[in-house]
């Protein structure tokens, strides 16, 4: 179970990571108490990145730390961070329509391996 954990704190830590790039700090800055009860639909918009911050952070710490009951911290960590790489760039490559080189796949590829060898090891 511990393994399924960490796989949903890494898919949390990538929730996490898209909502930093959205964050706006400037445009919440700007919201004012009128604005909010005018306009909530407008201001919930400007919001929503910070509310995911927020959620996806505390929901990938506390399936992180389920799955470290079990797993040793470095090989939890390691697997962690390479899914939450590999996650970040399929996302990148197909939703936001970024370009992937050919290098890019032995990379993803070595990640993979890794990931593989560490959760037999």
């Amino acid at each position: 179970m511990q393994w399924f954990y960490l796989f949903i704190a890494s898919l949390f830590e990538i929730g996490w990571i898209f909502s930093l790039k959205k964050l706006s700090f400037a445009e919440i800055k700007k919201i004012s108490l009128q604005a909010i009860t005018q306009h909530p639909t407008d201001n919930l918009i400007v919001l929503l990145p910070l509310m995911g911050y927020i959620g996806f952070g505390l929901a990938n710490i506390y399936f992180f730390s389920l799955a470290m009951k079990q797993i040793p911290a470095s090989t939890a960590f390691a697997i962690w961070m390479g899914v939450t790489l590999a996650g970040v760039k399929v996302i990148e490559v197909f939703l936001f329509k970024e370009a992937i080189k050919p290098m890019d796949y032995i990379y993803l590829g070595l990640i993979l391996i890794a990931i593989i060898g560490l959760k037999k090891s």
